[in-house]
């Protein structure tokens, strides 16, 4: 959509404090979610945040993101440059309020210095701040250069006057503070999927980002004068498409609303949604506005051109949605989130009006390209069917489980434990690792549960194959909870589902293929952090005199071989969980006190599903291509 000049003062009358800045440092999870990567990642994006503002009020076209030797990040702009004169309710100038009082900024109600604008709570600034050993901040405005710095929050030297300029602009610059971060080392790849992001929806907006701490710099800029088009071009890059060219939405007003979408061949649906640049995880009225408006197009669509008859119901919004991808993006000058987090969008008003967009330009869409349209609803009424089969199987399921003297599966060995918290289910491939698994567990809060054979790649089926598939539905059944649209987290009966595979190729396909599944027919379970990785250790070294040890990494086991030396020394290297007897396996992989899990997480959804689409997905070359380029990241190749 077109970025109009928000016309409007922009000083320190509109730069308002709510309250002070205290408990920043004593509890920052409240403030950026936590202290691990993922927090010190979000200092990042709050200070660009700030300048894809200024681009969305029409200032900024360019922002260059540095990551620099020692993790020192520097984000630059060429917007307007932050208010430098006098705030009347501190006395300090306004760039120092906004940096160092809480609830300070330019983005609250309508005589604010913005239209529309991702920070609304005025934390982003005064936050980063608090958490950085030291932020300096460089202010190009009214032809003058302007600079001041601090110390964990605290002004060391108040703004500055220090020359002269024919531009206008902000400079960050800050260390994060290693005594409250877990780590300072940010991830290239994590920022730069986030930068992109922000460029896809700020159609025009330039972007860059380099990285100073390796040789030679790792760079990357991105500039989409296709705004959301290119958005879901990109998300689609290695689908089979139905429709080349995304249909395209836009509608300007008071809250203008653009969108894209695009089908492939694919079974998922992938829609995300976007409230002033912000990734609306939760959905929100603009979603719900955009599901009615689909369903209701495509159907009246259908029965206006015979494609389904008088006679038959219309087709459910899951049907019209299988294989979309779609992006959604609202400006709402005031809008309603739940909490700081901005999860999802609350505005009753936006579904009206992204029904009202969608009504009008998709249906003259449909009616302009006839073979398109006759093509999606194919797929929808195919889609349809194979619901309606899914829910027969599902039903037969059901019944034939009622009709048993148990429903749960046959193999699954539960525990004692009825209460999920404390339970936990191993899914384990083989019966051989499962009969180990079995003996050596503790039966009141473990469950094993023993895989077989070759499971069924969901990637490339739908629902109705996976209801009675011999090796997928012993899963449904153990974890309780159903699958895709019908999943219900509240019914899971363990809070722990362990994925415990042999440390080989093989099993890290079985880990992949199951994970696939948990992402596209239990996403929530991942949501919720139910879903684990068991660490079998890969070595077991012995030498007289010297104590037993486990080894998880070759890492671990070149270091303890240094402290003992090679000589006489026993390396038993494990290839299958079978080869451990009960008690090894208890010791090493399965006691709570000694053993190494790793959480599942899904912190970017769209990586995720562009991960899974190259895995297990029908195009060759971008598996390939992914292969030999992560192939030098390969350890343990078993041949």
């Amino acid at each position: 959509m077109e970025t109009e000049k928000f016309e409007h003062e922009y000083n320190a009358d509109q730069i308002q404090v709510l309250e002070g800045l205290e408990a920043v440092r004593k509890r920052p999870g409240m403030y950026i979610g936590s202290v691990s990567i993922r927090g010190l990642h979000h200092l990042v994006y709050e200070i660009v945040d700030n300048s894809v503002d200024e681009a969305l009020a029409g200032y900024c076209k360019n922002i260059e993101v540095t990551i620099e030797p020692g993790n020192i990040i520097c984000v630059e702009d060429d917007g307007r440059g932050i208010p430098v004169d006098k705030h009347k309710k501190t006395g300090l100038s306004a760039a120092e309020t906004v940096y160092t009082i809480l609830h300070a900024g330019g983005k609250f109600g309508g005589d604010s210095g913005y239209k529309v604008s991702g920070g609304l709570h005025g934390v982003g600034a005064s936050v980063v701040n608090a958490l950085s050993t030291w932020t300096e901040v460089t202010i190009e405005r009214d032809g003058k250069v302007y600079q001041m710095s601090f110390e964990r929050g605290k002004t060391v030297k108040s703004l500055t006057e220090i020359g002269t300029t024919d531009k206008t602009g902000t400079k960050v610059r800050f260390l994060a503070d290693d005594t409250i971060f877990e780590t300072l080392e940010y991830d290239y790849d994590t920022l730069e999927d986030r930068l992109r992001e922000m460029a896809f929806l700020t159609k025009g907006l330039k972007i860059s980002i380099r990285d100073k701490r390796v040789e030679p710099e790792k760079f990357g800029e991105f500039h989409y004068e296709g705004g959301l088009k290119s958005f879901v071009e990109f998300l689609n890059k290695n689908k089979e498409k139905i429709n080349d060219k995304p249909i395209y939405i836009e509608k300007n007003g008071e809250i203008p609303v653009e969108i894209a979408i695009q089908y492939t061949t694919a079974y998922s649906e992938n829609i995300y949604s976007f409230v002033n640049n912000i990734n609306t995880i939760e959905g929100g009225t603009h979603l719900e506005g955009f599901k009615r408006s689909l369903t209701k197009v495509f159907n009246d669509y259908a029965k206006s051109h015979k494609i389904l008859k008088e006679n038959e119901g219309n087709l459910q919004g899951e049907d019209i949605r299988e294989g979309i991808t779609a992006v959604i993006s609202v400006k709402v000058k005031e809008p309603q989130f739940e909490g700081q987090t901005k999860t999802k969008l609350g505005n009753s008003e936006v579904t009206g009006l992204v029904m009202s967009a969608m009504n009008d330009i998709l249906a003259a869409y449909l009616e302009e390209n006839p073979n398109i349209a006759k093509a999606i609803l194919e797929k929808c009424i195919s889609a349809s069917r194979a619901r309606e089969a899914a829910r027969k199987a599902r039903e037969l399921v059901r019944r034939k489980s009622a009709l048993e003297s148990t429903t749960l599966p046959g193999k699954l060995a539960d525990c004692s434990s009825k209460i999920p918290e404390e339970c936990e289910v191993y899914i384990v491939e083989g019966d051989s690792a499962g009969g180990s698994a079995k003996q050596g567990r503790d039966r009141k809060f473990q469950a094993i549960l023993p895989l077989w054979g070759k499971m069924l790649n969901v990637e490339k089926a739908r629902a109705d194959k996976i209801y009675g598939n011999d090796k997928l539905n012993p899963v449904i059944v153990a974890v309780g909870a159903g699958i895709g649209n019908d999943f219900d987290i509240t019914k899971i009966r363990y809070g722990k589902v362990i994925i415990m595979a042999d440390a080989d190729v093989d099993g890290a396909h079985i880990r992949t293929l199951l994970l696939t599944f948990f992402f596209r027919y239990m996403r929530p379970l991942i949501e919720n952090g139910n879903v684990y990785l068991a660490q079998p250790p890969l070595y077991k070294i012995t030498k007289k005199g010297f104590p037993e040890k486990y080894c998880y990494t070759d890492e671990e086991m070149e270091n303890y071989l240094a402290e003992i030396g090679r000589e006489n020394t026993n390396i038993q290297r494990y290839k299958g969980l079978g080869e451990m007897n009960p008690e090894q396996l208890w010791e090493t992989t399965m006691n709570p006190e000694t053993r190494i899990l790793i959480k599942v997480t899904l912190d970017d959804a769209i990586k995720a599903d562009e991960i899974f689409t190259i895995l297990m997905g029908d195009e060759i070359g971008p598996r390939r291509d992914f292969i030999q380029a992560n192939a030098k990241y390969v350890k343990n190749l078993d041949i």
